[in-house]
């Protein structure tokens, strides 16, 4: 016998498990569907990094409602507001640093420009060949290995279905809706939401729909545990760093240096010509780093379009179909667009525009 739900959500990550519970609360019966487990792909590995200071100006106002969703969750997601510094270490460096953190402050993020004396004062294991650094009080992390655990609960609690290992192998269109064949037997909705990260481009083409997503293989490592050397988020001017020590002792780094596979292959294969270079950043700002040892080292697939913005919204062509995903820093902003994806499904106004799936793309 065939499920029928209001709408089928292909995709468990931070977005579709936020917008399933978003339409829940108003009223519908959403089922989430996965090819794993929750929260497993881009949701569950990337480094945890919710820095206000690496985000496009454009996209301040939804990371700014993002973190206040991640402080909200709390310690259930292993939240911790720690403040963070972005450093600059050439003159170039800090030309960069300079124009793109006024933007972002212009842009309502409280990101002020800080003296060495202070950097030295709040973090004295840093490199002393600092030129200019930005500090924002909001920016901290989460953990990110907490994520599926996280939405599991919460769809639990509010009593929408989910499916792990059901990955969706074919999609028919007809006039009562849509005709999900899985792993699990066939499903039936009324409506369709695609939000399945890096896996969007070949769900889309179930539906004869061609989205220009394109995925990164980001790398992050982590350090065996150390004695308390850096109590914030420490990032660079580039955005080639990103690194943070947790309560255990151990530093985790990422910077989105690339590994190498596709979303189709499997898991994506960590390369030592991308680690090496990311530790040596890393070490850079951070010398006590050269007596640690590198214990892990792993990729997550990171979905983005060619303007780097989300896809939310209808999908073009297919009526009753919307897609949500692909951008960078989804993982900060996921919780409030899914929210956002979630009223206008519901067919309310969304608080903040959502970015239309049929725009003519270009770089930004």
């Amino acid at each position: 016998m065939t499920d029928h739900y209001d709408i089928a959500i292909i995709g468990g990550g931070i977005m579709g498990c936020a917008s399933a519970l978003q339409m829940a609360a108003g009223g519908m019966r959403p089922i989430v569907l996965d090819q794993g487990d929750l929260g497993q792909g881009a949701s569950g590995v990337n480094a945890g990094t919710l820095s206000l200071q690496i985000k496009r100006v454009k996209l301040m106002p939804y990371a700014l409602r993002g973190h206040h969703e991640w402080e909200a969750m709390g310690d259930a997601v292993g939240f911790r507001k720690t403040g963070g510094y972005t450093l600059a270490f050439t003159e170039r460096e800090v030309e960069l640093l300079h124009e793109r953190q006024k933007l972002k402050a212009e842009a309502g993020a409280p990101i002020t420009f800080v003296s060495n004396n202070a950097l030295r004062a709040a973090e004295p294991n840093l490199t002393h060949k600092v030129l200019a650094a930005s500090y924002c009080p909001e920016d901290g992390y989460a953990n990110s290995s907490l994520t599926g655990q996280y939405f599991r609960g919460r769809l639990q609690d509010a009593v929408v279905p989910y499916r792990e290992g059901c990955p969706v192998t074919a999609v028919a269109r007809n006039a009562q809706g849509f005709e999900l064949t899985t792993a699990q037997g066939s499903i039936w909705a009324t409506r369709l939401l695609l939000a399945a990260g890096a896996w969007l481009k070949p769900v889309a083409a179930m539906l004869g729909v061609d989205l220009p997503v394109n995925a990164r293989i980001n790398t992050v490592s982590v350090t065996e545990r150390m004695l308390p050397l850096t109590s914030t988020v420490i990032g660079h001017a580039t955005g080639l760093l990103t690194m943070k020590q947790k309560a255990n002792g151990t530093v985790l780094v990422g910077g989105g240096w690339q590994g190498r596979g596709t979303p189709q292959e499997g898991r994506g294969e960590v390369m030592a010509e991308t680690v090496k270079p990311n530790m040596a950043l890393a070490q850079f700002a951070l010398p006590a780093l050269a007596k640690a040892r590198v214990l892990r080292s792993w990729t997550g697939f990171e979905a983005n379009v060619p303007d780097f913005y989300p896809l939310a919204g209808a999908l073009p062509g297919v009526e009753d179909a919307f897609v949500l995903g692909c951008v960078r820093g989804g993982y900060t902003i996921g919780p409030y667009i899914g929210k956002l994806m979630g009223d206008f499904i519901l067919g309310r106004e969304p608080d903040l525009p959502l970015f239309d799936p049929g725009r003519d793309f270009h770089e930004d």
